[in-house]
């Protein structure tokens, strides 16, 4: 299965956004490196959150938006 991302808003509501992708990476890295290129798009959509999944297990979940 591998990694995978998965997308929410503020309120935790599961988003499927266009820019957002359901493909497995190989590595966390993989992964971390496609977001970076993409976080942008997404938080045009209206994407507020990310999840990052091992094989379907949480690693972590993180906001978009900047640290204030």
């Amino acid at each position: 299965m591998g990694w995978t991302w998965t997308y929410s808003t503020s309120s935790d509501a599961d988003l499927s956004p266009a820019s957002g992708t359901r493909e497995a990476f190989p590595s966390q890295a993989d992964a971390e490196s496609w977001l970076g290129e993409n976080f942008r798009a997404l938080l045009d959509e209206g994407v507020d959150n990310v999840t990052l999944l091992d094989d379907g297990s949480i690693a972590y979940t993180m906001s978009l938006h900047p640290s204030e």
